[in-house]
């Protein structure tokens, strides 16, 4: 495996060479936000919107960001490339205790933690498994405090899924770690977004691509029960793009990856986002 690039508060090494204090309010509360910057063919896919997302995550948890030091820092690791394909991790904690204490300290320095790693981008196809969406109410900030999607992804695992699709009391929300579109009655849908959604910038991307060729994208609340008539259904993220869903585990459906309007869609997003 390759050394793993990386910067914590300004200075740059080695992944292995990192030292963060166990008091880091990361550590101790997930107190942190962050970002994931795929790039391709060594250029960086929609980079001022991953930007713009980090500034509301910290700004909405009320997190001192230095943006100009943030993106310098980015931008380093994205000159330091040796491989084509990848992506950037950078997450901005609260900054670091001298005690654990639930009550932070109004003079933390704010620490910063980001690294650089390769992602090949090719198209898998999934196994999910729904459930119940047992997260708290603010999921819009991207916030690393991801422990209620650790537990439901592993017990998907055991299922031998690859992802979930979580519903809150029955009202579709999002994957475990991606954005959720489907087709019904021929129609590209999609949960609308709310404070139970992240807003995928991938999931962005391609409904931008989409209404730029006439192909309306329905954003409402949908029943995870509307999956069993579904004739295609697909996630999106940085990381896996656009990765078609072949069966969904716990609930009848007919689910294919050669539905011509999801073809369709694939061929319009990978145009964009790879362009």
């Amino acid at each position: 495996m390759h050394q793993i690039k990386a910067v914590f508060n300004g200075n740059f090494d080695y992944i292995e060479n990192i030292k963060i204090s166990p008091f880091s309010r990361a550590y101790t509360f997930s107190d942190s936000v962050y970002e994931v910057i795929p790039f391709h063919n060594k250029k960086s896919i929609s980079y001022e919107k991953h930007i713009d997302r980090l500034q509301r995550s910290a700004d909405a948890l009320s997190i001192s960001l230095d943006i100009k030091k943030v993106s310098d820092e980015i931008n380093q690791l994205l000159s330091s490339l040796d491989f084509d394909n990848g992506y950037v991790y950078y997450q901005v904690t609260r900054g670091q205790d001298l005690i654990r204490s639930h009550m932070h300290s109004d003079q933390l320095e704010t620490e910063t933690f980001g690294y650089i790693t390769q992602c090949s981008f090719e198209t898998k196809k999934f196994n999910v498994m729904i459930c119940e969406d047992t997260r708290w109410c603010r999921c819009d900030i991207k916030s690393t405090s991801l422990l209620a999607n650790v537990m439901n992804m592993n017990n998907a695992k055991l299922q031998n899924c690859d992802e979930i699709i979580m519903h809150k009391q029955g009202t579709l929300t999002e994957g475990g770690a991606s954005n959720l579109f489907f087709i019904k009655d021929k129609n590209v849908c999609t949960p609308a977004l709310s404070n139970n959604i992240l807003p995928g910038i991938t999931r962005s991307i391609l409904i931008d691509a989409l209404q730029e060729k006439n192909i309306k994208v329905i954003e409402d609340n949908f029943n995870y029960l509307e999956l069993k008539t579904a004739t295609s259904a697909w996630l999106t993220s940085s990381t896996k793009g656009i990765a078609p869903i072949e069966n969904i585990v716990n609930i009848d459906n007919s689910l294919s990856i050669d539905d011509p309007l999801f073809v369709s869609c694939k061929e319009i997003f990978e145009s964009k986002f790879f362009s």
